[in-house]
């Protein structure tokens, strides 16, 4: 009998030796592992400010640094529907298995959050946990937003909270069971939600860790350039290699020179960051325009630099089903070079695309209409070309002009595909092959 229970004991330790190894090897490194330097508390830290606002705002008032941070942190991009009003929530993301809503974060008592107190509102930024002890689904980033500093979380308490309450409360989610049980999500929180600060890197500059601090613990760079896995949690094994996010392609950021950004210079990156365009490099749209319009141009120059310092140390993954090594300009000529073959795709790009754009790709309208160099021409997938035949790019050019107009009414799923994929071959260096059901379910990805 004795004998018995010690086999049935050491059975039971490898079972847990081996869901311990499962577990750790599913929740992978943290976010910035890749560095390998030793760290220490932000609170030990003598080199430099790496949370909080730049020194340009070192005396601004606490609503002041908190609309700085809310900023930086990019809350107005989930939480915010189009034609809605700021922070009401309501924002749909279509996924897989149902679509999930963004909250009110306004300060309304009723359908926002006017009743949370300071722990409630940390609770739900680092834990993931609302008011009510409900748990929070990861489209939130809360595991991102866990490295932030309580200062700083209360900073956008405040900004929040001094802005004009709105009453709306978002549409209820569709989840389908069992994505429906939030109970669930504090198992997934165990895994995934470190809730740790910040805590720099000593081997590395103050700026980087000033970079790494807005990356990670504020913009959330990862929750759209890091694959995820099967948990849906970030893959920081492939960390900012590209992924598909709400049916656009984040590329891969990394160092990789063919299919990264370790070919760019430092102020084509700072230039991409600041205005959303960089020349021969293209013109942000979808998500990323978006981050450019509502967080990332309202950064100051010493943040933008410390971004472009930390995300070139990130070291290069090579993703060739993402994007293909950019091709030269296409002939002037509409008889030559690349797509001819495809006549319904040239037609539309005739009608429609061409006046703004060229037939080289080189446009002589405006700088941010030119697709010669642009990474979404040179994906094979064709996903963000199609993306923004069918939604524009809803955003405003340095310039003030709008990018360009949606052309998702106009053309059917057919032709939004033929003319992606015309576009791919005579501007890219591989020409896609996007057929009209996947542009339907394109479709219905954007229209929440």
């Amino acid at each position: 009998m004795r004998r018995f229970g010690r086999i049935l004991l050491g059975l039971i330790a490898i079972v847990v030796i081996l869901v311990a190894a499962g577990v750790w090897y599913v929740r992978g490194p943290d976010p910035i592992a890749f560095a390998g330097g030793s760290r220490v508390a932000l609170a030990d830290y003598r080199d430099g400010q790496v949370s909080g606002v730049p020194a340009s705002l070192a005396k601004a008032s606490l609503i002041e640094r908190g609309e700085y941070l809310t900023r930086a942190a990019d809350c107005m991009a989930c939480h915010t529907r189009p034609g809605g009003k700021d922070f009401a929530g309501g924002l749909g993301f279509t996924l897989p298995f149902g679509t999930l809503y963004s909250t009110n974060i306004t300060p309304d008592k009723d359908t926002g959050i006017g009743n949370y107190t300071d722990q409630d509102f940390i609770n739900a930024l680092h834990r993931g946990v609302r008011r009510d002890g409900a748990r929070l689904y990861p489209a939130m980033p809360f595991a991102s937003y866990a490295a932030m500093t309580e200062e700083d979380a209360l900073a956008i308490k405040a900004y929040l909270f001094s802005l004009p309450p709105v009453k709306s409360a978002p549409p209820p989610n569709t989840l389908e069971f069992p994505f429906d049980q939030r109970w669930a999500m504090a198992f997934w929180s165990a895994v995934f939600d470190r809730d740790q600060r910040f805590a720099p890197d000593t081997s590395k500059s103050a700026a980087w860790n000033r970079g790494a601090y807005l990356a990670e613990a504020l913009a959330h760079c990862g929750e759209c350039h890091t694959p995820r896995n099967l948990a849906f949690a970030l893959d920081n094994r492939m960390k900012f290699a590209g992924a598909v996010t709400a049916g656009w392609r984040a590329f891969n950021i990394t160092s990789d020179k063919a299919t990264g950004i370790g070919g760019w210079s430092d102020d084509d990156l700072a230039a991409y960051l600041s205005t959303g365009h960089a020349a021969g490099r293209g013109t942000a749209s979808g998500p990323m325009g978006e981050a450019v319009d509502h967080s990332l141009s309202y950064l100051a120059a010493s943040d933008i630099k410390a971004l472009v310092t930390y995300v070139r140390s990130v070291p290069p993954v090579s993703s060739p089903d993402i994007a293909a090594p950019p091709a030269p300009p296409a002939p002037t000529s509409h008889k030559d070079g690349g797509g001819s073959g495809n006549a319904r795709g040239k037609l539309v790009f005739e009608g429609a695309c061409v006046s703004c754009h060229g037939w080289s790709g080189e446009s002589l309208v405006a700088a941010t209409a030119t697709l010669t160099g642009a990474a979404a021409v040179n994906d094979p997938t064709a996903l963000n070309v199609a993306q923004i035949v069918i939604s524009g790019t809803k955003r405003l050019t340095p310039s003030g002009a709008l990018s360009m107009p949606a052309f998702g009414n106009a053309y059917s799923d057919d032709e939004v595909a033929a003319v992606a994929n015309y576009v791919t071959a005579r501007f890219g260096a591989k020409g896609s092959n996007l057929t009209a059901r996947e542009v339907a379910e394109l479709r219905k990805q954007t229209a929440q």
